[in-house]
């Protein structure tokens, strides 16, 4: 869908829209039609929008015959069976002389603010300042979604502290896909933003637009840390609930081991007795009673034998003593000490 509005610079609370400034042509969501006519309407190369519909095209500047254009990318979202995940999408920014387009393959936020004027006091007065409010705006929006990441890893970890679950696992996978994401966007959009320091293509009308520009590259670098350190959180927390797992699944099978060992000896013995042979003491009345009750006992020695109960005890027991160790130490310690002052 291709929306032609007024210029955000001539926006004037009270005082209605001024005739200068430039005109901002908003196309999101496009279609095949929508690409049809900026081919034909705005003469754009089709070269340019099929880089911009691609999800992974890096960001850019570069100069055309008519215009100027460049590849920003921006954060983004999609409904799927765990939850919203986040992505990135690039978008297209067309300078003619007195015309800028935005081009994006779905919807975005940042363009909505600036389409309803949400937006604070940033210098939209040039088409220099209007995609430099547009990378800053993209970069708050990268903070605020990288804390709401940090945030769902949290109650995830939670969960799994409780029960470790295939969905609690998948949803780390995709928050950590997410930050993938958002790492990779927010480094091409650093080179973008030095580029615009320096390139002849990007020329700053004025020092209110220059230290803006160095503000958002302050913002975009923070979200870049903010993106790594959150990565790095999330890999270790990965590695270790996969640790846990692996000693959860030891410790099972180590139960079961003993527990099918601790069955054998009954089992034996009873399948002795089932043999049909002359077997000893096969007439007395009460030896199959006996078999039983030797079984059981059988059974419960070998599970006290194999368990690690011993072992536990064993440990408890010297963790106890060292502790003691410690204190008369340190209260032989105190009592020299004392001495000493006295």
């Amino acid at each position: 869908m291709i929306t032609i509005r007024d210029t955000i610079a001539n926006r004037i609370p009270g005082e209605g829209v001024r005739v200068s400034g430039y005109t901002w042509v908003d196309a999101r969501e496009i279609t095949r039609d929508d690409i049809a006519r900026l081919e034909e309407e705005y003469r754009i190369s089709a070269e340019l929008l099929a880089d911009v519909m691609d999800l992974d095209e890096q960001a850019r500047i570069e100069k055309e015959d008519e215009y100027v254009a460049l590849i920003v990318r921006l954060p983004a979202f999609a409904d799927d069976s765990h939850g919203i995940n986040q992505y990135c999408v690039p978008l297209g920014i067309v300078m003619f002389k007195d015309t800028i387009i935005t081009i994006c393959q779905s919807d975005s936020v940042i363009l909505e603010d600036f389409a309803r004027n949400r937006f604070r006091q940033y210098p939209v007065d040039t088409q220099e300042g209007f995609v430099i409010s547009l990378m800053g705006r993209a970069a708050m929006v990268f903070i605020r979604l990288l804390k709401y990441l940090n945030r769902q890893k949290n109650l995830v970890e939670e969960e799994l502290h409780r029960s470790v679950k295939n969905d609690e696992l998948i949803q780390l996978l995709s928050i950590q896909k997410s930050l993938v994401y958002f790492t990779t966007s927010l480094a091409t959009n650093e080179v973008l933003l030095e580029k615009l320091q320096k390139s002849p293509l990007f020329k700053v009308q004025n020092e209110e637009e220059r230290e803006f520009l160095e503000d958002v590259i302050i913002d975009n670098k923070q979200a870049i840390e903010m993106a790594n350190i959150y990565s790095s959180i999330l890999t270790g927390t990965m590695d270790a609930f996969a640790s846990v797992i692996s000693n959860n699944l030891s410790i099972i099978m180590r139960r079961l081991t003993v527990i099918s060992i601790a069955f054998m000896f009954p089992t034996f013995l009873v399948g002795y007795y089932g043999m049909n042979l002359d077997l000893p003491f096969q007439n007395n009345r009460w030896m199959m009673i006996w078999v039983f009750v030797i079984s059981l006992v059988a059974a419960v020695g070998s599970t006290i034998i194999l368990s690690d109960h011993r072992a536990k005890r064993k440990m408890k027991k010297e963790a106890s003593t060292s502790r003691q160790r410690r204190e008369k130490r340190r209260n032989s310690n105190r009592r020299r000490g004392l001495a000493k002052e006295d």
